[in-house]
């Protein structure tokens, strides 16, 4: 996988990041520097704190101490620039309202939430739909969707954005092998423009095929940077222990007794 980051400029800088949830440490003291332009996994065993950096990052959970910059400056003054896919689990789809109207949320950051989306905004959610695949579906109830399809509509939803930076928290989670090839080839799409893209992903052996960069977490970044460095059989010990010969297809990584 090409090499196509610019080292020069951090698209994420997160330092000395503490959250805590009822005195219990779910992130402690991380430190991560993301480049542009690269496609970033952020993977750990359940419960490590990786969709907490996410939303740490997003000021979706407060913290008890550290700071987070996009592009050298706090989220407030940088909101436009960042987008966001969530869990799927975590979206209430039984809220009654449209794929479409769903997708022009994504512009309200721009619109303000008192003017109406017209024309222009409904041209720009359909080129969003038709990129994930699913424009024939822009009237349908949420509700009415297929795992692949909600999926697909929040991916939408964050590429309407034009975002320079992208969240994405376990996107292939519980999606058919369609959907998972058109979110790849939408990170790819992303990356040839220069976007950064920062993805919760569980599956070790998918990693080196997908990213070309990855932070190792466990509630403290154990390591992060380009894949050939970074995910290697030692750093897996470190973050999953004797677990790792079970969840990864590498003959080094098994050889070694995790």
């Amino acid at each position: 996988m090409a090499n196509r980051w610019n080292s020069h400029l951090a698209a994420l800088e997160v330092n000395d990041l503490t959250v805590a949830y009822n005195s219990r440490p779910a992130l402690w003291d991380v430190d991560l520097e993301v480049p542009e332009g690269i496609l970033m996994a952020i993977v750990g065993p359940n419960g490590a704190g990786k969709s907490t950096l996410i939303k740490a990052a997003l000021n979706l959970v407060p913290r008890a101490a550290g700071t987070v910059r996009f592009f050298g400056k706090p989220y407030e003054k940088t909101r436009s620039l960042v987008g966001y896919v969530p869990q799927r689990g975590s979206v209430d789809w039984d809220f009654p309202t449209s794929v479409i109207d769903v997708v022009l949320m994504g512009l309200y950051g721009n619109l303000g939430w008192f003017r109406r989306p017209g024309r222009p905004e409904r041209g720009l959610a359909m080129h969003a739909l038709e990129q994930v695949g699913i424009a024939e579906l822009a009237q349908r109830q949420i509700s009415q969707l297929s795992g692949g399809q909600q999926q697909r509509t929040f991916l939408a939803r964050a590429l309407v954005q034009d975002a320079q930076i992208y969240f994405m928290d376990e996107p292939f989670a519980a999606v058919d092998a369609v959907t998972e090839r058109a979110i790849i080839g939408i990170m790819y799409e992303l990356r040839s423009r220069g976007k950064t893209v920062l993805i919760v992903h569980h599956d070790l052996q998918t990693v080196e095929d997908y990213f070309d960069w990855v932070a190792l977490l466990n509630v403290e970044l154990i390591a992060s940077g380009p894949m050939a460095a970074t995910f290697t059989p030692e750093n897996l010990r470190k973050t999953y222990g004797g677990r790792v010969s079970a969840l990864s297809r590498n003959p080094a990584l098994i050889a070694s007794g995790g």
